[in-house]
C-alpha cells in the first residue's frame, strides 16, 4: 500500500469482489461432496488457481519477473500457514451448512484487527476493541450449538469438529493476513499470489499418504472450477491490502453472509437456525460499527489536516 496516498474505497471494493468469488469457490467445493481427503481438495484448489494467475501475469507482461523475490522465507511461512488454514476451513465447509461455515469464519476479520494491532502496530482504539469483543461473542453464539456435549457425539461429532475446524481456520487465516500485509510492503501482488499457490500445492502433496482417491469427473470439474475462483479471488484480495489498512478492509468479509444464506438454501437446503441469525446479526453489527467508526476518524483526520495547512 502507498502509505502516503492510501485509497480505502479502492481497497474495500477489491475486498468485496474477492469475497464474492471466494463464496463461489466455497460453493463449488461443498458441491463436490464428502469423502474427498481435505489435502486433496487443497491441492486441486491451489494447483488450478495458478491457471488464472499465470494468465494474468502473461497478460500484464509480468510473467518473467513474477518469480523474483527476496522474501523466500516469508512466502514459505505465508504458504504453510495459509494451506493449514485452508485445510481446516475446507473440512468445516464439508461438514457444516454453508451459511454456518461462513458465519463462524467471521472470527477471522475480528482476529485480524487484534493481530494487526499486536504485530503490525496499527492503531486500534477502545471503540474498535469493544466492537471486536462483541463480534466474538456473536461468533460463539453461532458456534456453541454445534459444540454442546448434550448433542449426539458431543465434541467428537462431525458438526462439532467442523465448527472447531472453521474456528481454527479463522485464527490461522488472520495470521496469514498479517503475513500478507507485511509482504506487500516489499513484494508485488502477483509474486505473493504466485508463491502462495506454488507453496500450497507442494505442501498439499504431503497428504498423499493419507489416501487420495480417484475423483469422478463431476468432482474433478467442480474442484477445478473452485481452483480457478480461488486464484482470481486471491489476486483481488492481495491487491486490496495495498490500498487500505488491514483493520479497515477486514470487516467487509461480512458481505458474504447474504450470498451464503441464499446459495445454501437454494442448492443445499440449508435453512439458517435462530442462533445462527442472532449471532450473525451481532457479528455484522460489530463490523458495521467498526466501519462507521473508521469513517468518522477519517473525517476527523482530514479536518485536522485542513486546519493546520498554511493558507496561501
Amino acid at each position: 500500500m502507498d502509505e502516503e496516498h492510501p485509497h480505502p474505497l479502492k481497497g474495500i471494493s477489491l475486498k468485496v469482489m474477492s469475497v464474492v468469488v471466494f463464496v463461489a469457490m466455497a460453493t463449488l467445493i461443498k458441491a463436490a461432496g464428502e469423502g474427498i481427503v481435505t489435502g486433496q481438495i487443497t491441492f486441486y484448489r491451489s494447483a488450478f488457481a495458478m491457471v488464472p494467475i499465470l494468465c494474468y501475469l502473461a497478460f500484464t507482461g509480468n510473467l518473467r519477473t513474477a518469480f523474483y523475490t527476496k522474501e523466500v522465507w516469508g512466502h514459505l511461512a505465508r504458504g504453510f500457514i495459509g494451506i493449514v488454514s485452508m485445510s481446516f476451513g475446507f473440512y468445516g465447509l464439508v461438514h457444516l451448512p454453508l451459511p454456518e461455515a461462513i458465519a463462524i469464519g467471521y472470527a477471522m476479520p475480528l482476529l485480524a484487527v487484534v493481530f494487526a494491532a499486536v504485530f503490525l502496530k496499527e492503531t486500534v482504539r477502545i471503540y474498535r476493541w469493544t466492537a471486536v469483543l462483541v463480534g466474538l461473542v456473536g461468533v460463539m453464539i453461532i458456534t456453541w450449538p454445534r459444540l454442546t456435549l448434550l448433542d449426539e457425539g458431543g465434541f467428537g461429532g462431525s458438526e462439532a469438529l467442523g465448527a472447531l475446524s472453521v474456528l481454527m481456520s479463522a485464527t490461522l487465516g488472520a495470521v496469514a493476513m498479517v503475513l500478507v500485509r507485511k509482504l506487500v510492503v516489499k513484494e508485488k501482488t502477483h509474486t505473493i499470489v504466485l508463491y502462495f499457490s506454488l507453496s500450497a500445492s507442494c505442501f498439499s502433496l504431503l497428504t498423499l499418504p493419507l489416501g487420495w482417491e480417484p475423483l469422478s469427473w463431476n468432482a474433478f470439474l467442480l474442484l477445478m472450477a473452485a481452483g480457478f475462483c480461488g486464484g482470481i479471488a486471491q489476486l483481488l484480495l492481495t491487491q486490496s491490502y495495498r490500498y487500505a489498512d488491514m483493520s479497515t478492509i477486514a470487516p467487509f468479509e461480512y458481505t458474504s453472509i447474504l450470498l451464503g444464506i441464499v446459495i445454501g438454501y437454494l442448492l443445499f437446503d440449508d435453512v439458517p437456525t435462530t442462533t445462527m441469525l442472532i449471532g450473525t446479526t451481532i457479528v455484522v453489527g460489530a463490523g458495521i460499527f467498526i466501519i462507521w467508526r473508521e469513517h468518522r476518524l477519517g473525517l476527523e483526520r482530514r479536518g485536522a489536516r485542513k486546519h493546520v495547512t498554511p493558507q496561501g
